[in-house]
């Protein structure tokens, strides 16, 4: 079903690999209206538009029916994703978000933080000298993957199989999702069985972590069934890994462009948490998020029908010049909420984490190095849906320490 929309009201094509959430069709869009037309229903793109529905409670979370857009009807993958806590409503939601959030503990957080600073500065040990890397493949991926590691206590040398996982299972998230179903439902059984060695694991050897805890409402309760956590465990690694690995190589292609911000944020490591922000308002790996309306829903001049599906588009609202005064990529500029975690009923548990490891990131890596480039040839993600680059090769300096 789809909604009444004025024919004046542009039309994009997202369903085209070709499409660019940052082109300049959305930005002329934007400025006829504050929605367009596209072949699953309706794209919102204004900053107050996009916040008032994404909190609208007569719309439910909209990317469950992903799969079915893309002509999925089985597998498993698709059996993961219509159970997950993401794509959950009602009762059973807020149950699952109470339990996750209980878990997330911020004494785990802090007790977390000195250790993803050491990790950030081994990892980088093992490049400097060379004044080049792979930033993805040296650095993103298993910063990442061993930051969710350490969050669920299992075994960091396992970080390159949970990773290629975790890789393999993100192409169900792009527009090619039925061409790669094979590899996706693959990577998505591996992945399964790995939780449920680690989950038996953590029954055998309790510890301080976040997978322990999980277990431990699972078992001392009942509040977890087995098939629930077995759900967020494989959640966890999955959105943990995919969304902090391409956030961080947007992050560094931004300050690639923007070598004068890299230089304030050398000068002034305590922005390292607004710059997280302002990454996440003009390059957020996730350029959109899904609501479905559930009741005929009248909103600006429109009759959006139930059923319709609703694409937010969190980068378009980022961007929007009737909110952002001062144009431009700017760490120290005040700005409004972006949506990059999302909001309202569906906002992102693990937003804390994703905050945290990428700011000891943007501390750790200005103070050591300098001259960021782009060293060859990068290979992307389509620019909407979930993007990010796939390889970004860069070189750098060494930055002279102070006496």
């Amino acid at each position: 079903m789809s909604a009444l929309l004025e024919p004046q009201a542009d039309f994009l094509n997202i369903a085209d690999p070709a499409f660019s959430i940052r082109s300049q069709a959305v930005r002329d869009a934007r400025e006829k209206n504050w929605y367009a037309r596209t072949p699953y229903g309706l794209a919102v793109l204004r900053y107050a538009e996009v916040g008032a529905l994404v909190r609208d409670a007569r719309l439910r979370q909209g990317s469950y029916a992903w799969p079915a857009h893309n002509g999925v009807t089985s597998g498993a993958f698709k059996e993961w994703w219509d159970n997950i806590l993401l794509n959950k409503e009602g009762a059973d939601h807020s149950r699952l978000r109470k339990l996750i959030s209980a878990a997330f503990t911020p004494k785990l957080l802090k007790a977390l933080t000195p250790r993803f600073e050491a990790l950030a500065n081994e990892l980088l040990d093992g490049f400097i000298d060379a004044g080049r890397c792979e930033f993805m493949g040296d650095f993103s991926e298993p910063y990442a993957t061993r930051v969710i590691c350490m969050l669920l206590g299992t075994r960091e040398s396992d970080w390159r199989m949970i990773a290629d996982w975790a890789t393999q299972m993100g192409m169900a998230l792009g527009v090619n999702y039925k061409r790669d179903q094979a590899i996706v439902d693959t990577a998505t059984a591996r992945l399964f069985d790995y939780s449920r060695e680690i989950i038996r694991e953590r029954r055998t050897n309790p510890g301080d972590d976040f997978l322990t805890k999980l277990v431990q409402a699972s078992d001392n309760d009942g509040a977890l069934s087995d098939a629930e956590l077995l759900d967020i465990i494989v959640l966890a690694i999955f959105g943990g890994i995919d969304t902090t690995r391409n956030q961080l190589g947007l992050g560094i292609q931004m300050f690639i462009e923007h070598p004068d911000q890299w230089e304030l944020l050398a000068a002034r490591p305590e922005l390292s948490a607004p710059a997280v922000e302002e990454i996440m308002r003009v390059r957020p790996t996730v350029t959109w998020v899904t609501r479905e309306a559930m009741e005929d829903i009248d909103f600006q001049g429109v009759h959006i029908k139930a059923g319709t599906t609703v694409h937010l588009f969190s980068e378009s609202a980022g961007t929007d010049p009737r909110v952002i005064v001062q144009e431009g990529f700017d760490i120290t500029a005040r700005r409004p909420l972006h949506y990059g975690f999302g909001m309202g009923g569906h906002h992102c548990l693990g937003h804390f984490v994703a905050r945290s490891d990428m700011a000891v990131v943007l501390r750790v890596w200005p103070a050591r190095v300098t001259a960021l480039a782009n060293g060859g040839d990068a290979v992307w993600l389509p620019d909407s849906g979930n993007t990010g680059p796939l390889s970004l090769p860069i070189t750098f300096k060494h930055r002279a320490r102070a006496a």
